[in-house]
């Protein structure tokens, strides 16, 4: 692996939002790589406009919401084409979208929606993944859900899913952090468990964000919200997912009751320095 490759591995980001970016653009911050959803700069006007003008200065990454890979509608050929026309623009270094879904006959929720883990999922989702890709000319990643409820009949482990999802299409994965710890400990189920269970090879990019706790029937419930700091847990989570995966370019999300942006930098500050900390210890493996 080049000095260049690793310090590409070991890049943390932050998630672009609007009431930053005039901060971002005026200052030009420290940051090595920006995320933005795709949906806010299809319909071109002054936020595309910075958007050009930031990714002379930064690597982006173009995070989908909008596909609704895992629903029961044909693609919308048009939201497609201008997913396209956008990717084609602004040259993301990665791209990537939600294993959700949004659409229903025609109908958009602003929700992104779980599906069963089956077969006929499975060889529906891997449908639509090859046709985006082939679209786009280039691999996808795909992001694991949160979850708060689960399916009558959903016998394949999610993390299985993801791997056939992988193999099936070629596509990679986006492994969200903090969605892993709120659907592990909304289901009593073991965090480090579903991450031992992934796939090494194909993650692409992980994200970090802040949850929210809810109480639901006597019962707690933790909430992705992206509205807080990154809860301890979720950093010593992704501290082991940084040992058995290595060093990924990694993301911190935070879309609402948004800090100033110096808290956000220092968000992805931390994950820079755990990214480092895992460089450092992947080549140390490699001289030994």
């Amino acid at each position: 692996m080049t000095e260049a490759e690793g310090r590409v591995r070991t890049s943390a980001g932050i998630g672009l939002r609007s009431p930053h970016v005039a901060e971002v653009m005026a200052t030009r911050p420290a940051v090595a790589f920006l995320e933005v959803h795709a949906e806010n700069y299809m319909g071109g006007g002054p936020a595309l406009a910075a958007l050009d003008r930031l990714r002379h200065d930064y690597p982006l990454s173009l995070h989908g919401v909008g596909l609704s890979l895992g629903g029961a509608d044909a693609l919308d050929a048009r939201h497609l084409a201008r997913f396209k026309r956008l990717v084609d623009r602004v040259e993301p270094e990665l791209v990537s979208e939600h294993l959700a879904w949004s659409v229903a006959e025609g109908a958009y929720f602003n929700h992104l929606l779980p599906l069963p883990y089956d077969e006929a999922s499975l060889d529906a989702v891997c449908g639509r993944v090859a046709r985006v890709q082939e679209a786009l000319g280039r691999a996808i990643l795909l992001e694991n859900p949160s979850r708060y409820l689960r399916f009558a009949h959903s016998p394949i482990p999610e993390p299985e899913f993801l791997a056939e999802l992988a193999h099936r299409t070629g596509c990679g994965l986006l492994l969200d952090v903090n969605n892993v710890y709120v659907t592990c400990r909304n289901f009593d189920e073991d965090p480090e468990a579903y991450l031992d269970a992934l796939e090494v090879a194909g993650i692409g990019e992980i994200h970090l964000a802040g949850h929210a706790e809810n109480e639901a029937d006597g019962r707690r419930i933790l909430i992705d919200d992206h509205g807080s700091a990154v809860a301890d847990p979720v950093w010593r989570l992704y501290t082991r997912a940084l040992e058995r995966f290595g060093p990924v370019p990694t993301l911190v999300e935070w879309d609402t009751r948004l800090p100033a942006l110096a808290v956000l930098l220092d968000e992805a500050a931390k994950a820079r320095r755990l990214l480092e900390a895992a460089g450092r210890r992947e080549r140390d493996a490699v001289a030994a």
